[in-house]
């Protein structure tokens, strides 16, 4: 780490143009944003969830790469904004890592820059990410995910209570919690005889001071990695900083979260995409990001599944394939939860659109990750989808055409008066065993029976 270099990028957080978040919204990402969208004549077709089109890549990455050196970023600690020259973003660029060893020893995998309907396999990275979760149900539902042989890394939820009692940001409950469950996800690593496999954690913390808590041997180790989040939009602060550089002085890896609203500030999915785009060019120099998670929220239908969402992680991966290859990880929150067969319909088409574009797979945050009512199965589900996706080396022109039959299948529950949430972990699964129960069960190989109809080569 260059602890000059990164302090002179910090200190441009208090030294720089001083304006509210108000006109920070309004004139450096609404209207720059519907400014080169109409430059760029950016628009979409919503039967082609996954473009083909070399140049819309090209223009996607031009212009991001000029509203990022035109406007910088927003460092909502100090209210002023944070530049960079073109020099200073091109050399971000160069230095992405395209390959990335995470976990140790036999239970070591290397995350590679994926490219465009490559026949490698995607990683597979599992566990309920951050979803609230009480203690009773925490550990059970990491183990449902650890002990799924198709998984390469683990992720996890978030503990909302720890030994009965309500967890608080910035408090000994944060710092409590973060331990508590990187003590859980150890012991399920244990378990399954798999000590070494990698880990994206401390989701349990909120704050700067839960990131502290995560640090140690026998915690996050120097082959694991955590967040650092790019909020709505082009939005830091001090405490990801912070996060930044405790974890690039300790060793560990750090992994850019950026959470663009598709329907929000930035328009609908063009202008979505390209502020996406934008952000994860900021996180090489504001968080010196080891690897990108691209995490698209949409305004109404929330998750990733939405068409929208599609369209943008179907772009944002083949465009920095074709550019500038980079690891990319991209989430899967579907609206529905445990025990739905929308669910599994939504894991697949999130899973081939991704696969086929260039990117991993993480999740599923599944009931929008807002419940604990996501299970092994649907993760199975997922990285069952993505590596015979891959293996069998699918066109996305045939990716097209399956993703269309299966939001024929899910698209209905976006409209739902009160969603599509399934049920809790505990009655999808034994508790005994940690199986799915038989009725569970049996609507996953339905619905992998449907899909392999449709194209996908288990």
């Amino acid at each position: 780490m260059d602890t000059k270099k990164y302090l002179e990028l910090c200190e441009r957080g208090n030294t720089g143009e001083k304006i509210s978040k108000d006109d920070w919204d309004m004139d450096y990402v609404i209207d720059s944003t519907r400014e080169l969208v109409d430059d760029f004549g950016f628009d979409w077709d919503k039967n082609v969830v996954i473009p083909t089109d070399k140049k819309l890549f090209s223009d996607m990455f031009t212009a991001a790469k000029r509203m990022i050196e035109e406007n910088g970023v927003y460092n909502m600690s100090t209210g002023r904004i944070i530049k960079f020259s073109k020099e200073e973003i091109e050399q971000g660029i160069r230095d992405m890592k395209t390959s990335l060893v995470m976990g140790e020893g036999k239970d070591a995998v290397t995350l590679v820059a994926r490219g465009i309907e490559d026949d490698r396999p995607p990683v597979i990275w599992a566990g309920n990410p951050g979803c609230p979760t009480p203690e009773e149900l925490y550990y059970p539902i990491i183990l449902s995910s650890a002990k799924e042989p198709v998984i390469d890394l683990l992720t996890c939820p978030s503990l909302v209570d720890v030994d009965g009692y309500t967890v608080q940001n910035g408090s000994v409950s944060e710092v409590l919690a973060v331990r508590r469950e990187l003590d859980y996800l150890h012991k399920a690593l244990e378990e399954v005889g798999r000590p070494g496999m990698g880990l994206l954690a401390a989701e349990s913390a909120v704050t700067e001071i839960g990131d502290y808590a995560a640090v140690g041997e026998k915690r996050l180790r120097p082959c694991d990695s955590h967040l650092t989040a790019m909020f709505n939009e082009l939005i830091v602060d001090n405490g990801n900083m912070v996060r930044a550089a405790n974890a690039l002085d300790y060793g560990m890896r750090n992994a850019s979260l950026a959470c663009t609203m598709v329907g929000g500030l930035a328009g609908d999915a063009p202008g979505a995409t390209m502020v996406m785009i934008a952000s994860m060019l900021a996180a090489n120099l504001v968080y010196m990001a080891d690897y990108h998670l691209c995490h698209p929220i949409h305004i109404h239908d929330v998750a990733t599944t939405a068409r929208g969402c599609l369209w943008l992680q179907a772009v944002l991966c083949q465009t920095f394939a074709q550019e500038a290859p980079a690891i990319i990880v991209c989430d899967l929150w579907p609206s529905s939860g445990a025990m739905t067969k929308e669910l599994l319909y939504e894991a697949a088409a999130n899973a081939i659109v991704v696969t086929v574009c260039g990117g991993h797979l993480e999740g599923l945050g599944s009931a929008n990750g807002n419940a604990p009512n996501g299970t092994g199965l649907e993760v199975r589900f997922m990285g069952e989808v993505g590596k015979a996706v891959a293996k069998q080396k699918m066109t996305r022109e045939k990716a097209n055409e399956i993703v269309l039959k299966l939001l024929g299948k899910y698209e209905h529950v976006f409209n739902m008066e009160d969603g599509n949430k399934g049920v809790a972990f505990n009655e999808a699964y034994d508790m005994k065993t940690i199986t799915p129960v038989p009725a569970w069960q049996k609507m996953y190989e339905e619905v992998k029976a449907e899909v392999a109809a449709m194209g996908v080569a288990f």
